[in-house]
C-alpha cells in the first residue's frame, strides 16, 4: 500500500468514526426502564380521562372518559352512571349486565359504599360497583367494573384510587361551575348597585333638556339607551377593552351633559391593547368613583383614563384630581371602606359603587397579582389602577 493510499484509508476511518459519534449524539435519549414507561403511560391515560370529567359528569363526558378509566382499572368493561344510578356509558362487553349494574348502582349511591356482585354471568368473575363520593357534596356518580379475573385486594385498591381520581376531577368541574355562578351573581350585584345612581341622574339630565334643547335631549336618550343595553347584556362575563371604553364614553357623555364644563375628561389609550379581555363592567365603577370624587366639594374636576401597553400586560388607570382619601384605609386593605371615605353619610352610598367587587373579580380571573391598586392622599386626588394580562388561556370575551 502506497503512502497516499494509507493516508486515504486513515481519513476514511476517521470520517466514519466521526459520523458514528455525531449520529449517537443526535439520536434521542431512549426511555429507560419498563417501569418508567409504565408510569408515563399511566399518567398520560389519567390526563386523557381528566379532560372530559373536568366538564362534569354527563353522558358525553362519561363516554369520553370511560375508555381511559377502563385502562386504569384493567377492567374488561367500565360503566358510569349518575348519582341516581341512571346509566351514562358502558364501554366494553357484557352490557347484558346493565339491569344488575343499575340496581347495584342505586344501592351504592344510597349507602355510599362499594357493592360487589360475584359471578353475575358464566364468564364474569365479578361486577364491582363503586360510588363516586365528593367531600361536602355526597355521591356524584357511580363507576362499575366488569372483570373476568378474581378481584383481589390489589385490583380493588386500584378501583378505589381511580374512583377517587375521577371524583377529584368532577369536584374541580363543580368548583368551576360554582365560580362561574358566583361571577354572574357578582355582575348582577354590580349592575344593581350602579344602576340606581346613574339612572336617576341620567334621567334628570335628559329631562332638563326636553324643553330647552329637544335635539340634545334625543341624543342623550340614545346614549342612555346604548349604555343600558350594554350594561344589562346577557352575553358572557368578559368583554374587550374597546367595548368597555365605548360604554364609558356613553357614561361620560351623560355626565358631561349634567356637569357641563365642570367635568374635564382626558383619555390616553394605546391601540395595541384595545383587544385585551377583562371582566365585564370592570372600568365603570372606577370611572364613576373618579367622577364623584373629582367633583366632590369642588367647582370642577378632571378625570384621566390611561390604558398602556406594558409587555405581556395592559395597565389601565383611572385618576381624578379630587379630594383624595386617607391612606390608612389603603393599609387596612378594605376597598369597601376606601369607597366610603368620600365624605359624610349623605355621600357614602353614592361613592360606594363596587371597587371591592371589581378587585375580587380581577383576582378570581387572573390571580392575586392582578387586583386593584389605589394611590391616594387627602387633597391629592385618587388613582386606581389595574393590570390585565394580554392573553390568559380559558378567558375570552
Amino acid at each position: 500500500m502506497t503512502a497516499t493510499a494509507l493516508v486515504i484509508v486513515v481519513l476514511l476511518v476517521a470520517v466514519v468514526g466521526l459520523g458514528i459519534v455525531v449520529l449517537r449524539a443526535r439520536s434521542p435519549r431512549t426511555l429507560t426502564t419498563p417501569e418508567e414507561r409504565a408510569v408515563h403511560a399511566t399518567l398520560h391515560t389519567a390526563s386523557l380521562a381528566a379532560r372530559p370529567l373536568r366538564r362534569g359528569l354527563d353522558s358525553t363526558s362519561a363516554a369520553e372518559a370511560a375508555p381511559h378509566l377502563q385502562l386504569l382499572t384493567s377492567a374488561d368493561a367500565l360503566v358510569l352512571a349518575d348519582a341516581a344510578g341512571e346509566l351514562l356509558s358502558w364501554h366494553g362487553p357484557h352490557d347484558d349486565l346493565a339491569p344488575r349494574f343499575s340496581a347495584a348502582a342505586v344501592a351504592a349511591a344510597e349507602s355510599g359504599r362499594r357493592e360487589l356482585i360475584a359471578h353475575p354471568a358464566p364468564d364474569v368473575r365479578a361486577l364491582v360497583v363503586q360510588p363516586l363520593v365528593v367531600d361536602d357534596v355526597g355521591v356524584v356518580g357511580v363507576m362499575g367494573v366488569v372483570t373476568r379475573v378474581e378481584p383481589g385486594p390489589g385490583m380493588l385498591g386500584a378501583i378505589t384510587e381511580v374512583a377517587r381520581y375521577a371524583c377529584s376531577q368532577i369536584e374541580l368541574a363543580e368548583l368551576d361551575a360554582s365560580r362561574a355562578r358566583l361571577d354572574r351573581a357578582e355582575v348582577r350585584a354590580l349592575r344593581a348597585q350602579i344602576s340606581p345612581h346613574f339612572i336617576y341622574n341620567a334621567l334628570n339630565t335628559v329631562a332638563s333638556f326636553v324643553r330647552t334643547d329637544p335635539d340634545r335631549a334625543r341624543e342623550l336618550i340614545l346614549e342612555f339607551a346604548d349604555f343600558t343595553r350594554y350594561s344589562f347584556r346577557s352575553a358572557g362575563e368578559y368583554t374587550v377593552l374597546s367595548d368597555e371604553l365605548r360604554n364609558i364614553d356613553r357614561y361620560l357623555t351623560l355626565e358631561r351633559a349634567r356637569f357641563g364644563s365642570a367635568l374635564e375628561v382626558r383619555l390616553q389609550v394605546s391601540p395595541e391593547v384595545l383587544g385585551v379581555v377583562l371582566p365585564f363592567l370592570a372600568l365603570q365603577p372606577l370611572v364613576e368613583n373618579a367622577v364623584r370624587h373629582g367633583l366632590a366639594g369642588q367647582a370642577s374636576g378632571t378625570v384621566t383614563i390611561v390604558a398602556a401597553d406594558e409587555g405581556a400586560d395592559c395597565v389601565i388607570s383611572v385618576e381624578d384630581d379630587g379630594v383624595g382619601m386617607d391612606p390608612d384605609l389603603l393599609r387596612s386593605g378594605s376597598l369597601d371602606a376606601i369607597a366610603e371615605d368620600a365624605g359624610g353619610p349623605s355621600t357614602r352610598e353614592a361613592a360606594h359603587v363596587g371597587l371591592a367587587n371589581v378587585d375580587d373579580r380581577l383576582r378570581a380571573a387572573f390571580g392575586d397579582d392582578y387586583g386593584l391598586v389605589v394611590e391616594t392622599a387627602p387633597g391629592a386626588g385618587t388613582k386606581v389602577s389595574m393590570r390585565v394580562p394580554k392573553f390568559r388561556p380559558g378567558i375570552r370575551a
